[in-house]
């Protein structure tokens, strides 16, 4: 149950960031491309964002925190593209600063959601 409200809470997430920001659109059955590019983004934020911030670990401490929204950015827009390319998801990022602005906006509102689904400690 716990994975499914996460994996509900980064769909609509995923779809803030591309009401909001420019340059991030959806092509297709909207729902199904949120629902898939949530695993995806997922997947890749187990897999390659802890070889990101540790590769980038002395700049992530050279400015106190601060590039770990870049490293942010990055797994937002390798998302998509291995979305696109891979599996013919239609969730495109047009640039570096579209991915920036695109996994801030994840970033806020997967914290509000979170915090707002409390789940009971059992």
């Amino acid at each position: 149950m716990k994975l499914l409200v996460r994996w509900i809470i980064v769909s609509l997430a995923l779809f803030a960031a591309a009401w909001i920001v420019p340059g991030i659109r959806v092509e297709g059955t909207a729902w199904i491309v949120y629902a898939v590019m949530a695993v995806i983004l997922g997947l890749v934020n187990a897999i390659v964002r802890p070889l990101l911030k540790l590769l980038t670990c002395p700049l992530i401490i050279l400015t106190l925190g601060l590039f770990t929204l870049v490293v942010n950015g990055v797994t937002l827009w390798l998302s998509s593209w291995v979305a696109v390319n891979w599996f013919n998801v239609g969730f495109y990022v047009d640039g570096f600063w579209a991915a920036f602005f695109g996994a801030l906006i994840v970033s806020i509102v997967t914290v509000v959601l979170s915090a707002l689904v409390k789940e009971d400690k059992e």
